[in-house]
């Protein structure tokens, strides 16, 4: 890891798919004025990555090169992030059911995850880092101040991706989002490699009743406790 990763403080946000991770970190950084680590994006971009250069899934040296050198950037357009790779506007791509599945098929190999291990510590910079993943608190940043594992009941997690889906113009089974959710936490929670589970010293927050902005809030108060990550709003 690298220095800056133990000098700017960070905050690890993990848990399985569909907990509101992405939503929440995104929304936290923003408060905070910090940067933002979507890690998933990485295994999801080694995926998409390895299709476009017909990399198989299960060749572990290819795709370990692969991530090694994703040509990859992230920027935002008109307010909303958009992910480009090599040159590419993949940020819908990405994000399909059948992206998540092949991101964690590719999230199961140790080469790959030991390729992307540096890029991600170099993301915790000043002012501060929210981290966005399945072992940010475990693995990546073990010495962050604040871990939080974010997790929701697996029908609720269908639930929402099945109305997000919808408003995307998206038809999908319900039944089968929740199989395919609960299948996917099972693969991520057994693997032998950096297992889905929450830090020792992590804090979890089961997301199921809450509203969106009663999870930002409550992870700004907490870090508040701490004495770090005052917004650049405040006093």
């Amino acid at each position: 890891m690298s220095d800056t990763a133990t000098q700017a403080p960070v905050l690890t946000i993990d848990g399985p798919g569909g907990a509101g991770k992405g939503t929440i970190s995104r929304l936290v950084a923003e408060r905070l004025g910090w940067h933002l680590l979507d890690s998933g994006a990485l295994y999801r971009l080694t995926a998409q990555a390895a299709a476009k250069h017909a990399v198989a899934l299960d060749d572990e040296a290819g795709l370990a090169r692969l991530a090694a050198s994703l040509d990859v950037e992230f920027l935002v357009a008109d307010g909303e992030p958009q992910v480009m790779l090599e040159g590419e506007d993949v940020t819908r791509a990405i994000r399909t059911e059948q992206a998540g599945d092949r991101a964690s098929q590719v999230a199961a190999l140790n080469p790959v995850r030991e390729a992307l291990l540096t890029r991600q510590s170099d993301f915790a910079v000043a002012p501060g880092l929210v981290a966005d993943g399945r072992d940010m608190g475990t693995v990546v940043f073990p010495g962050a101040p604040l871990k939080i594992f974010l997790t929701a009941s697996a029908e609720e997690r269908a639930r929402r991706r099945h109305l997000q889906l919808q408003e995307s113009g998206v038809n999908a089974s319900l039944s089968s989002l929740l199989k395919e959710i609960q299948a996917r936490d099972a693969r991520d929670m057994q693997r032998s490699v950096a297992p889905l589970k929450p830090a020792d010293d992590a804090i979890t927050l089961d997301t199921t009743r809450l509203t969106i902005p009663e999870v930002v809030d409550r992870l700004t108060q907490l870090l508040a406790q701490r004495g770090i990550g005052a917004s650049p709003d405040d006093p």
